[in-house]
């Protein structure tokens, strides 16, 4: 498959790179010294790298139990580990966007970038070298653009990932938050354990309407699964049943050491785990 691509220079140094359905907006520096040209490289590479995993997608579009001995492409191999380590029952395609942002992340870094954010679409990768930090705004609601709180990651670790995935997002869900936000060691694993955390919000209740998948979308690597079109608004205690659900899930993604936390919405309830609470901060 052929998509269109294109590379438009942003302000503040950031690069904008479209191809298909990948939206990359990425920014490296050294220091505070934006790095444009690379940036252009890292899109370019982007562009090679979506192709590898586009021609694999028959291949990623079903559940593995293991890592295949015949996947040779380092990309699809990843996004297999990443839903293998979250959830079996997942395919590979739900790590597609946060392996995509790792790939390029992965590029600047070896190039010698102390400061990268490559955000594909709300799946960030981010890589952050010694004293420097990032800030991530969180959208409790993907139905409205509104950022309303702002995560902060810093040098502790060379690399990040944060995604998140809920009703209305770029993917399917089978649950009922409006957001489920994942802060993980990658945005790979933070993409699989998203998809894997909103689908665990689930309640049943009138108001929830589901549609097989393949109603909404024909390529879909998830056919015969119902996923929900809408939600809520529900009662206090249906609420709190579904923010339950879904952080059990990160709880346990968390004592396993998949994950580091969780930002949970359900309806306009959140519910989040220490691990944001103390970076998070409230934007005026």
């Amino acid at each position: 498959m052929t998509y269109r691509t294109n590379i438009q220079w942003l302000d503040g140094g950031r690069i904008l790179a479209e191809c298909g359905p990948m939206r990359l907006v990425i920014a490296a520096s050294v220091g505070s010294i934006p790095q444009r040209e690379l940036g252009v490289r890292a899109a370019e590479e982007a562009f090679v790298l979506l192709e590898r995993v586009a021609r694999r997608r028959r291949l990623l579009s079903r559940p593995y139990r293991a890592v295949p001995d015949d996947v040779d492409n380092f990309l699809a191999r990843k996004m297999i580990r990443s839903v293998l380590a979250v959830d079996d029952t997942l395919t590979p395609m739900a790590a597609v966007a946060g392996t995509l942002a790792d790939g390029v992340a992965a590029f600047l870094s070896r190039r010698g970038m102390t400061r990268v954010i490559v955000n594909n679409g709300g799946d960030v990768a981010i890589r952050t070298g010694s004293g420097e930090s990032v800030n991530v705004g969180i959208r409790p609601d993907l139905t409205e653009g509104a950022i309303t709180d702002m995560l902060t990651l810093g040098d502790e670790r060379p690399a990040w990932g944060v995604a998140t995935s809920g009703l209305e997002g770029r993917s399917l869900t089978r649950g009922v938050a409006s957001a489920a936000t994942i802060v993980a060691g990658s945005a790979s694993l933070a993409d699989a354990a998203a998809t894997c955390v909103a689908n665990a919000s689930y309640v049943e209740d009138d108001t929830v309407i589901q549609r097989p998948a393949e109603e909404l979308d024909e390529q879909t690597d998830i056919p015969g699964i119902a996923v929900t079109i809408q939600a809520g608004p529900f009662t206090e205690e249906k609420k709190d049943k579904a923010l339950s659900g879904a952080m059990k899930k990160a709880e346990v993604l968390i004592s396993k050491g998949l994950i580091f936390g969780a930002y949970i919405v359900v309806d306009g309830k959140v519910m989040m785990t220490d691990f944001v609470r103390r970076r998070l901060s409230k934007l005026s």
